[in-house]
């Protein structure tokens, strides 16, 4: 199964807009196997937070992609959820992903 069709299997589906976010930030990823999943939802999670926190005009235009960013780390942990053994270390990236964007941020 690829990310693609895991995403296509998520339910409830996520709304229109925020599924085309979500396919065009995991575009690199979308034919890869899915059990990539959490790694693949984490980087492109990553990569929208540290574009939305370069961006001094952040304002309501870019809630979606915060949005997106949300649902990916969410969809990160219900993809390491499948396998339970690998959720410590699905938190354990988040958690460094995360604190790597703040030390970036700062000047």
């Amino acid at each position: 199964m690829t990310l693609d069709e895991w995403l296509g299997s998520r339910t409830p589906p996520a709304p229109p807009k925020l599924q085309a976010r979500l396919h065009a930030a995991l575009r690199p990823w979308l034919h890869a196997a899915a059990t990539g999943a959490p790694q693949f939802c984490l980087a492109a999670a990553e990569d929208l937070l540290r574009h939305l926190m370069a961006d001094p005009s952040n304002g309501r235009g870019r809630a979606l992609d915060l949005l997106a960013a949300d649902a990916l780390v969410t969809y990160a942990f219900e993809a390491a959820s499948e396998h339970p053994e690998t959720l410590a270390q699905c938190a354990e990236a988040a958690t460094l992903r995360i604190a790597r964007l703040d030390r970036g941020a700062q000047p």
